[in-house]
C-alpha cells in the first residue's frame, strides 16, 4: 500500500480520481460539510450513510466531497491551518488529533459523550484510546477495525510436522526448521518500512504491555531507553541475524503486495500483517482462502513477558472531529449525524459487507451469511477481547516523530544501528 499503516484500511487500493460529490438534497447555506476518501468500496459506504442521514433530514444537510489519500491528508491540514476546515474532520486520531487539539481547532466531545451514553456503549471500548487526548474526548470513533494478524500456510506447517507458534520461543524454534526446508519463515515487505513497525509493535507490548510504548506517547524523557524497550530491539536483531525472514526483504514492497504474495505461493511459511490482507489474499492468491489453506491468529506471549496476551495493535477504528470553527447549526447537524447514521444499523450491514468488521457490539450477528465468517469472528473477538488495542506507532506520534521512527526502524532491520542507538535517536525526537 506504500502507507503509514494508520492509512492502510483506508487508502487500500485506491487509485480513482478525486472528485467531489454532493450527497442528495445538496447541503448549501448552513448545512454541515463532510471530507472523505476516495476509496471503494469503503467510499459508497460513506456516501450512502450521509444520503441516508439528508434524506432523513431535510432540514439539516450534509454535503461531502472526496479526495485520494494524499491528497486529503495536504488538503486537511492547509484547511485546519487556514481555520477553514469542513465541518466533520475525518482521520485516524492519535497524533494528528492530538496536534488539532493543541491547535484549538476541534471540540472537545467528552460531555456529549456522556449524555449519550448508549451510543458510546454501543461502540467498542478499545476504539476510544485514539480518540482520547489528556483524559479527553475530540473525536466520535466509527467506520471499522482491523488489527495486526499472525498469518501462516498450513501446508508449509505440514511439511515440517509443526503447529502454529504459541510462545516467542517457538518463533525462534521454527526458523531453522523452516529454512532447513527451503521455506522462508516469514514474508516480509521491509521496503515500506511501518511492515517492520508491526513486529516492534508486539515486542514491546508482549514484553512490557502497553505502559513502555505510553510512556513515548506522553512524552517521557528518554522513554525510548526503557529496559524493556532495549530487550525487544535485540530480540528484534535475533530473529533477523537467525534469518527469520525472506532474503532481501528490505528490497520488497508492501503496496505490490508482493509479501502477500510470498504466503500463498509457498515460499514463505508467516507473515505478520493487517487484518485488510485478508482480502486481497483471497482475491489474489487462487484457493489459497477458500481452499482452507490459511491460518491465522493473534501474536504469541514472550515467556516472562508482562504483557496480556490479548492485546492487539493496528487501526482501533476511523474517527471524526467536530471543527470548533464550525457553526453552531452546523455542529449540531453533526452531532445528530454521529448519533443516527454515521454507525447505525445499515451502514454496520454495508462495512460487513467490505469484508471488514464495524467498531459496533453485536457486528457479529451480521457475519452469519458471510463466505468469511470464520475470519470476521477472529477478528471480532480479538477486539472484544483486548485488554488493550494499541494505535499503531506512526499513527499514534506526530508526523515528524513518526518519519524518523520509520527511518530508525529500517536502520534496525538492515543491522546498521544497535538497539541502544536507536533508542538515542528515537529520543532525541520525543514531544516533536
Amino acid at each position: 500500500m506504500g502507507l503509514p499503516l494508520g492509512a492502510a484500511l483506508a487508502a487500500c487500493g485506491s487509485s480513482g480520481p478525486t472528485r467531489p460529490g454532493t450527497p442528495s438534497g445538496g447541503g448549501g447555506g448552513g448545512g454541515a460539510t463532510y471530507w472523505y476518501l476516495s476509496t471503494q468500496p469503503q467510499e459508497g459506504v460513506r456516501t450512502r450513510t450521509v444520503e441516508r442521514f439528508n434524506k432523513a433530514n431535510p432540514n439539516s444537510q450534509i454535503a461531502g466531497t472526496t479526495f485520494q489519500n494524499d491528497a486529503f491528508k495536504t488538503k486537511i491540514k492547509t484547511a485546519i491551518g487556514a481555520g477553514q476546515a469542513p465541518t466533520l474532520i475525518w482521520g485516524w486520531g492519535g497524533g494528528t488529533l492530538r496536534s488539532y487539539v493543541q491547535a484549538g481547532q476541534v471540540d472537545d466531545l467528552t460531555s456529549w459523550f456522556d449524555e449519550n451514553a448508549a451510543l458510546k456503549d454501543r461502540l467498542f471500548p478499545s476504539s476510544f484510546g485514539a480518540a482520547t487526548i489528556d483524559d479527553k474526548i475530540y473525536a466520535m470513533p466509527c467506520e471499522t477495525m482491523q488489527p495486526i494478524v499472525l498469518y501462516y500456510d498450513k501446508r508449509a506447517f505440514d511439511k515440517i510436522g509443526a503447529q502454529p507458534p504459541q510462545t516467542w520461543g517457538d518463533i525462534m524454534d521454527l526458523v531453522p526448521k523452516f529454512n532447513a526446508k527451503g521455506i522462508a519463515p516469514f514474508a516480509l515487505g521491509g521496503q515500506s518500512r511501518w511492515t517492520n513497525m508491526m513486529w516492534l509493535e508486539f515486542l514491546f507490548d508482549r514484553l512490557g504491555g502497553p505502559e513502555v510504548f505510553q510512556a513515548v506517547f506522553d512524552a517521557e524523557k528518554d522513554a525510548w531507553s526503557n529496559p524493556v524497550a532495549i530487550d525487544a530491539l535485540g530480540r528484534m536483531q535475533e530473529l533477523i541475524k537467525a534469518d527469520g525472514f525472506i532474503k532481501g526483504f528490505s528490497s520488497i514492497t508492501a503496496d505490490s503486495n508482493a509479501d502477500q504474495a510470498l504466503l500463498y505461493t509457498g515460499k514463505a511459511a508467516m507473515m505478520l500483517h493487517g487484518g485488510w490482507t485478508y482480502g486481497s489474499m483471497k482475491q489474489d492468491g487462487g484457493d489459497f482462502v477458500s481452499g482452507g489453506n490459511l491460518g491465522y491468529i493473534n501474536f504469541p506471549p514472550i515467556d516472562g513477558g508482562k504483557g496480556d496476551p490479548s492485546n492487539t495493535v493496528g487501526n482501533p477504528g476511523q474517527y471524526m472531529s467536530i471543527s470548533s470553527k464550525a457553526t453552531p447549526e452546523q455542529k449540531e447537524i453533526a452531532k445528530k449525524f454521529f448519533a443516527t447514521e454515521l454507525m447505525g444499523d445499515q451502514a454496520v450491514k454495508e462495512w460487513v459487507a467490505t469484508g471488514a468488521v464495524p467498531i459496533v457490539k453485536g457486528a457479529d450477528k451480521e457475519f452469519a451469511s458471510s463466505d468469511d465468517a470464520e475470519f470476521l469472528n477472529f477478528v471480532y473477538n480479538i477486539a472484544v477481547n483486548a485488554k488493550t488495542f494499541a494505535q499503531s506507532w506512526d499513527q499514534a506520534l506526530s508526523p515528524t516523530a513518526a518519519e524518523v521512527l520509520l527511518d530508525n526502524i529500517a536502520k534496525l532491520f538492515q543491522l546498521s544501528i544497535s538497539p541502544k542507538e536507536f533508542a538515542t535517536n528515537m529520543n532525541a525526537v520525543i514531544g516533536k
